[in-house]
C-alpha cells in the first residue's frame, strides 16, 4: 500500500528529528532556546528539544475536534519518534474474548514468566496496541515479562464503562489461561499510561474488592486518577507541555456517558472509599504534566491505606515521555526504571509466595 504524502512527510521529519538529538549539546540547547524553570524544576533538554521540534514542524495537539480524526493523526504521527523494532521478540495478536490483543515474548523467555496486562494511554479515545507498540517491547525486553497489549473499546463510540469492562474481562481471560499465554498466573500484573494506568488502578481495584483473583503488582505511568478535581499542577502546566488542560477537558466531555459518571470509583479511583488489600504499585508522574498532581494524592492515598507504593516523579519530564522512547536519552533513563520496578516488584512477589509455601525463592 503506497505511503500518502503525509505519511513520508512525517517520516522525513522523524529522521531530521533524530539528527536533532545527535547534535553537541550545545547546539540542542540553542535550538532548544533557554532552560524552562518552573514550581522550582527544570524541564529536562531532550523534552524542551522535543516541544520545540513538534512546535517547528506544526505538528497539531493530539486531542480535539472529530475522535476519528484525531486518532488517524495519532497513527501517522508515531513516525515522527518512530524507530526500529524492539526485539529479538515473539508477538502474535489474538482475540480477548471480542477485544483484540497483542501478545509479546521476548526470545528465550521460559514458560512460566510473570506476565504484564498493559493498557494504552490516550484519553481513553485515542491510542491502540499499534501506537503503544513500542513502550510493550521495551517492557517486555527490559523487565523479562510477556506483554498482553489490550486494545480496549474507546469513547465516544464506547462512553464509561465500556473499557473498564473490557480491562477487567482482560485481567481475568489472562489469569483464566495463564497457562496458554505461557506465563505464571501467580504473578500478573497490570499497568498502563494515562488512561491506560487508570484503566490497571481500576482493574485492581475491582477485583480486589470483588474478592476474585487479583493482580500482583501496579505499574502505574503518570496516571489519571480523579475526574472532579481541579490541581495546582493542571493550572501551572496548561498549556504548552504536550498535554494540556484543554485536552483534559476534551475527553472529561468523550468519555463520560453523564457527568455523574466521573464520581463513580470506575472512573475516578481516587474517591474509592477504601483502598486497602490491593497489590503493590509502582507509581510514576512527571514533573511538567498538568496530571502530576492526581496522581501523586493517588499514591498518598494508597500509602495511608497500606498499600506498598514507590512514587517516583521524574520532575524534569513531560506527559507521555513513555512514547518517546527513541529519540535522546532521558526518556529511556526513566522507562529503564520502570521497567526495573516492574522486575523486581514481581520477583518480590514470587519469593514471597514461595517462602509462604515453604519453598526455596532461589
Amino acid at each position: 500500500m503506497p505511503l500518502s504524502s503525509k505519511s513520508v512527510m512525517i517520516t522525513v521529519q522523524g529522521v531530521a528529528l533524530r539528527t536533532l538529538y545527535r547534535l553537541p549539546p550545545r547546539i540542542r540547547r540553542l535550538l532548544a532556546g533557554p532552560p524552562i524553570r518552573i514550581d522550582g524544576q527544570e524541564l529536562a533538554l531532550d523534552a524542551q528539544l522535543l516541544l520545540r521540534a513538534r512546535e517547528l514542524a506544526g505538528m497539531p495537539s493530539l486531542f480535539g475536534g472529530d475522535p476519528v480524526k484525531a486518532r488517524r493523526n495519532l497513527e501517522e504521527s508515531s513516525g515522527l519518534v518512530g524507530g526500529p523494532p524492539i526485539g529479538p521478540m515473539d508477538v502474535r495478536d489474538l482475540a480477548v474474548g471480542s477485544v483484540p490483543a497483542r501478545l509479546y515474548t521476548p526470545t528465550g523467555l521460559p514458560v512460566g514468566s510473570p506476565l504484564l496486562v498493559f493498557f494504552h494511554g490516550g484519553g481513553f479515545v485515542l491510542g491502540s496496541v499499534e501506537s503503544h507498540d513500542t513502550v510493550c517491547r521495551f517492557l517486555a525486553k527490559y523487565a523479562r515479562v510477556r506483554v498482553l497489549s489490550v486494545d480496549y473499546r474507546l469513547a465516544p463510540e464506547h462512553r464509561f464503562p465500556h473499557g473498564v469492562d473490557d480491562a477487567i474481562a482482560a485481567f481475568r481471560y489472562a489469569h483464566a489461561n495463564a497457562r496458554e499465554l505461557g506465563a505464571d498466573p501467580s504473578s500478573i500484573a497490570v499497568g498502563g499510561d494515562s488512561a491506560g494506568g487508570n484503566l490497571a488502578t481500576v482493574v485492581a481495584l475491582v477485583t480486589t474488592r470483588e474478592g476474585g483473583p487479583q493482580p500482583a503488582f501496579q505499574l502505574l505511568l503518570y496516571p489519571t486518577t480523579d475526574g472532579t478535581r481541579a490541581t495546582r499542577s493542571k493550572e501551572l502546566f496548561a498549556e504548552g507541555f504536550f498535554l494540556s488542560k484543554a485536552d483534559i477537558d476534551w475527553v472529561g466531555e468523550q468519555y463520560p456517558a453523564t457527568q455523574q459518571d466521573k464520581l463513580d470509583p470506575r472512573y475516578s479511583p481516587a474517591l474509592a472509599p477504601d483502598l486497602s488489600g490491593l497489590p503493590p504499585a509502582y507509581l510514576a508522574t512527571a514533573g511538567f504534566d498538568p496530571l502530576r498532581d492526581e496522581g501523586e494524592l493517588y499514591a498518598a492515598l494508597l500509602r495511608e491505606a497500606g498499600v506498598p507504593v514507590v512514587l517516583s516523579r521524574h520532575d524534569d519530564l513531560i506527559h507521555g515521555y513513555a512514547n518517546f522512547l527513541t529519540v535522546g536519552t532521558r526518556f529511556r533513563e526513566a522507562m529503564y526504571e520502570a521497567a526495573g520496578a516492574l522486575r523486581t516488584g514481581l520477583a518480590m512477589r514470587t519469593g514471597d509466595q514461595r517462602a509462604h509455601a515453604g519453598e526455596s525463592p532461589g
